[in-house]
């Protein structure tokens, strides 16, 4: 019993010192610059939604949003079309160098964005493609196609290759089985390497930031300048920041199962 209520205290004391943050962002989203640099406040004093109305109607602010839906989407469903049948590969069949490759891929993923800053920029200025948004798709892909391809290959390694042979025996061809079949076999692994995918391309900021100036600026970029002649704007970055959650949490709503999934069969 002891330890049960003892289990409870840090688990609701852990839960508060997560949501507080976020709780304490929220509350500075409904005040004014005055109120928040004011006396501290456990809840707005004059509640305002000026700051959203600010981000709803300013083309700086709701236009970064959707630069980074934009570019989000498009790494998310090409890092996934592309890791599909290289985890495949990886998974079914033996090949000389892929215990090698397989770890090349992943130290792609453990090296640091600005490594690779320099190189995209130069190519980027080369062929034109600065301040798009296929530039900051593609620039994620170096990072999430190990990931993709590391999480799926720990999905695909689980199905039985006897359900491969068997498909081929009954007359599939490859594309037919491989999407017919196999697939709905692995949405789980699917629903997590998206989230995954979703999670690092929305969070990413070097990147995003120094590949785009302007056409595809995403909302990160303009909440790191909300300096003006009259200080810092703390009401829009904090309802800049709240807005921001919104995304992750509706991307993580829609596939909790496949999450919960993935933790207890894949390699998340």
């Amino acid at each position: 019993m002891m330890r049960t209520n003892f289990s409870r205290f840090f688990l609701s004391a852990f839960l508060i010192g997560s949501l507080l943050p976020i709780y304490w962002m929220l509350n500075m989203s409904l005040k004014t610059n005055e109120e928040i640099t004011g006396l501290m406040t456990l809840w707005p004093t004059h509640l305002t939604f000026d700051n959203y109305i600010t981000i709803f109607t300013d083309e700086s602010w709701y236009s970064g949003y959707i630069n980074s839906m934009i570019y989000v989407a498009m790494n998310m469903v090409m890092s996934v079309t592309l890791a599909l049948p290289a985890a495949y590969a990886f998974s079914r069949y033996s090949f000389l160098g892929d215990k090698h490759l397989f770890f090349w891929l992943l130290t792609n993923r453990m090296t640091p964005p600005a490594v690779f800053l320099l190189p995209f920029f130069q190519l980027y200025s080369t062929f034109g493609m600065m301040d798009t948004h296929i530039a900051v798709a593609l620039a994620h892909l170096l990072f999430n196609v190990p990931l993709a391809v590391w999480i799926l290959e720990g999905f695909m390694s689980g199905i039985p290759k006897e359900i491969d042979e068997t498909a081929y025996i009954d007359g599939y061809s490859f594309p037919k089985f491989f999407v017919r079949i196999f697939l709905p076999l692995i949405k789980s692994g699917i629903g997590v390497t998206a989230f995954f995918c979703f999670m690092f391309s929305w969070v990413e900021l070097l990147l995003a930031r120094t590949l785009t100036s302007v056409n595809a600026k995403p909302i990160a970029a303009t909440m790191t300048r909300t300096v003006s002649a009259a200080g810092m704007d703390w009401g829009v970055l904090a309802a800049a920041g709240t807005l921001t959650i919104v995304p992750g949490a509706l991307v993580i709503w829609f596939v909790r199962h496949y999450i919960a999934k993935g933790f207890a069969m894949g390699r998340v």
